[in-house]
């Protein structure tokens, strides 16, 4: 049975984080506009003297517990996951998924939007439960041992995770790793899944295509092309944590500072922000994040997910398709997004909304708009 649960951090790995900051030390750098070869040495001092001196960890700390949280073994894992009954006359059983570099905390926002929209300007007949469980290596799940901790293997946890809680169907929904996730349940577990939202297809899906399958557009060929850009530019991180993850492990697991850095670049060059990430994210946020990945010693486990996808990757056969319906969101400052033809080649396409703002880190940035749409797609299904 679940067991609730409550995180309370080690006064002694509280110190020691402090003393970790305060004796970080710098690197250098060449003159060139900020931002382009990483976050700026003064950026990282300001948002250093940030964490030491404004940052409230016992008020974050007080804000996450205030959740109903829990824990559950399921096979050699023991799942993290946050259960809030919705507040509606019939609410739908929803899976909420995080990604990489976020956690559960990127979440908090939107949950009480989904659970009870009453609350917040919608209609309390459109409420969800949500159940949003950390990714086995995120935060307050358990660490894999073994190799094979797949996005299939997730899936599957997912699952009896929700057989467990009582709900027969249910709805998935994520971005980043939690659209891979989501879409993997929906294609191992079709006659469960209700519905399947994403609000991000990733720049590695590529269909599987068949004799009978249309030839690319012209449209589908410039998407290709803009992802290859963007992974000749952007997508080292892919590389080496898909690879070589252990290698970058060592100076994120010692360093606050090197783990910041990495995760606050991508707070940066994927939100929608015009300079600096804290205009999107607030510096609270993305620090709640870190400390929650540097507290239980998950920066690596968090990372692995890439090297078990690279080694289990999420391909379809020609012609098949993932079945249940499908919505999914645009943000105009997201990684490369497919066209709505490439989407439909593997997806049950019945939804396709484009939204004014946000990017990859939808919940955080605009949980208004993505909650809002989340209500809108699932609306049709609530009979089904």
């Amino acid at each position: 049975m679940p067991e609730r649960f409550k995180f309370n951090a080690n006064p002694a790995a509280l110190a020691d984080l402090r003393q970790r900051l305060e004796k970080t030390i710098w690197p250098d750098e060449v003159a060139a506009e900020p931002w382009r070869y990483g976050p700026p040495v003064s950026y990282m001092k300001s948002f250093t003297n940030y964490w030491l001196n404004q940052y409230d960890w016992a008020a974050q700390e007080r804000q996450l517990n205030d959740l109903p949280q829990f824990q559950v073994d399921i096979g050699k894992h023991r799942i993290h996951f946050v259960h809030q009954i919705g507040q509606g006359p019939n609410p739908i059983p929803l899976v909420v998924t995080h990604g990489w570099p976020g956690s559960f905390v990127e979440l908090v926002k939107i949950i009480p939007m989904l659970t009870d929209p009453a609350a917040h300007g919608g209609d309390a007949a459109d409420a969800f439960t949500i159940i949003a469980p950390s990714i086995p290596g995120y935060g307050f799940s358990s660490r894999p041992l073994e190799r094979g901790t797949s996005v299939f293997a997730v899936a599957d946890i997912w699952l009896e995770l929700m057989t467990r809680l009582g709900y027969e169907r249910f709805g998935v929904q994520g971005g980043d790793w939690g659209s891979w996730i989501s879409a993997a349940t929906a294609l191992r577990h079709p006659d469960r899944v209700l519905g399947l939202h994403l609000n991000y297809v990733s720049t590695r899906f590529r269909p599987a295509l068949s004799a009978d399958d249309p030839p690319l557009s012209a449209e589908e060929e410039d998407h290709l092309t803009r992802v290859s850009r963007w992974a000749e530019s952007e997508g080292g991180y892919i590389a080496i944590q898909a690879t070589k993850p252990l290698t970058q492990s060592y100076g994120i697991t010692d360093s606050p500072i090197g783990l910041a850095s990495l995760y606050v670049e991508k707070f940066r060059s994927w939100s929608d922000c015009q300079s600096e990430p804290d205009e999107i994210i607030s510096k609270d946020e993305m620090i709640t994040n870190i400390m929650v990945h540097w507290l239980t010693g998950t920066a690596h486990s968090a990372m692995r997910l890439y090297s078990e996808s690279r080694e289990h990757p999420l391909h379809l056969a020609a012609g098949q398709r993932i079945l249940p319906p499908c919505g999914i969101v645009n943000l105009p400052r997201e990684l490369p997004m497919p066209p709505r033809s490439w989407a439909e080649r593997a997806f049950n396409v019945v939804h396709w909304t484009k939204l004014p703002r946000g990017g990859h880190f939808a919940a955080w940035e605009v949980p208004e708009l993505l909650a809002a749409d989340i209500r809108t797609f699932f609306r049709p299904l609530r009979a089904k």
